[in-house]
């Protein structure tokens, strides 16, 4: 595949910036290729140096992994045409690495290698707590939320949320004044609920919108748990304020204690069905909360410890170097996998092939769309 250029002189980085425009483009077309998440975007630019590598790669790494045709790649001009909705929004993506890239979430191993930001960055950088909980929330849900986000927000704290009815438009409606974090499940173009327009615009004043999606994406179903993994992600903590046994705030909380986050919960009347997931996270160990201070004390320290990333000169990833794996090998770490989740630990070991060429074996099948990362760590075969 031959890498396009840009039409204009080359320039690099500007200040606080990782990538120069042409790397930039690159990037934004990698990530968005078919069949290229987060991980794989790691993977093949650690296999390959760089995103412009990696994309002349691909059609053979496919190819290999059983996919006649290559995966679709977007054209220049339709990077160009998001980088420039982007800017007709007064929004833009910022790198993995960059200094507007919020802390803790550039510390996850499936961190979006770029992000859309619309609003102040300021707010990015400084500690973050999620709160999330019922849309169908109670008023005395309602109303501890906003108490708990105000008095996060009194207290430094930056409060992110998914930008939901009830619990999340509540935390962040009483958090604007402090700046407050809107996470978004689509494309900043397609903000989702229509009702809490006017609250994203707040947010956005105040504080900010942020989106791993094409800024054009459509919302669907599957997207909220992508969503909610940024929640948490960019959150020291997550609080839970109200959710029902089956809600989608306990995905978040899951994610959060997966992440190593610290999890917190209030608790609730057993007679309302919206605390009893709240109370279960309590039974498995989750920290009470009553009030805010009951968040700031845990998570203080937290903070404390908290290493800003440094901005490099060049990519922050460092290139193992291609490797093209033989036919034997690729056969060995083949007949390894299969529909239950095999940590890639175990694929070097029995197979006897090396770390990088197990990698790119992986990469082939996963580009081919014939492999799913299902965890931190593990694989299986679709």
């Amino acid at each position: 595949m031959a890498r396009g250029r840009a039409s204009g002189p080359a320039s690099g980085p500007a200040k606080g910036e990782l990538l120069g425009p042409e790397q930039r483009r690159d990037w934004l077309r990698l990530i968005r290729t078919e069949n290229v998440g987060p991980r794989t975007f790691r993977a093949l630019i650690n296999q390959f140096g760089g995103a412009g590598a990696a994309l002349e790669a691909l059609p053979s790494l496919a190819r290999r992994g059983g996919r006649l045709m290559p995966p679709h790649t977007p054209t220049l001009a339709e990077v160009d045409a998001e980088l420039e909705a982007h800017a007709r929004m007064g929004a833009r993506l910022v790198a993995l690495g960059e200094r507007d890239y919020p802390p803790a979430l550039a510390a996850l191993d499936d961190a979006p290698p770029l992000i859309s930001v619309r609003g102040g960055a300021e707010v990015l950088r400084r500690p973050m707590v999620g709160i999330v909980g019922a849309r169908n929330a109670s008023a005395a849900g309602r109303t501890f939320a906003a108490r708990l986000a105000r008095d996060l927000a009194a207290g430094g704290w930056v409060v992110v949320s998914g930008l939901a009815r009830g619990i999340d438009a509540a935390a962040h409606e009483a958090s604007l004044d402090g700046g407050t974090v809107g996470v978004f499940a689509g494309g900043l173009a397609k903000p989702y609920p229509p009702e809490n327009l006017g609250l994203m615009e707040k947010v956005a004043a105040t504080g900010a919108l942020v989106s791993e999606m094409p800024i054009g994406w459509e919302p669907r179903a599957r997207d909220f748990p992508r969503r909610n993994r940024l929640v948490s992600g960019m959150s020291l903590g997550v609080v839970v304020v109200e959710a029902a046994e089956r809600s989608g705030s306990l995905i978040t909380a899951r994610l959060a204690a997966e992440q190593g986050r610290e999890v917190f919960a209030v608790p609730g009347s057993p007679l309302d069905p919206r605390a009893g997931g709240t109370n279960r996270l309590l039974k498995r160990g989750a920290t009470l909360v009553t009030e805010a201070a009951d968040v700031i004390e845990v998570l203080t320290p937290i903070a404390g410890r908290r290493d800003d990333p440094v901005v490099e000169a060049e990519a922050p990833f460092v290139p193992a170097g291609p490797v093209t794996p033989g036919d034997d090998a690729r056969a060995r770490v083949i007949s390894l996998l299969g529909p239950v989740p095999t940590p890639i630990d175990d694929l070097v070991r029995l197979s006897g092939c090396t770390v990088a060429e197990v990698q790119i074996v992986l990469l082939e099948l996963e580009l081919a769309g014939r492999l799913e990362r299902p965890g931190t760590g593990r694989v299986a075969l679709k």
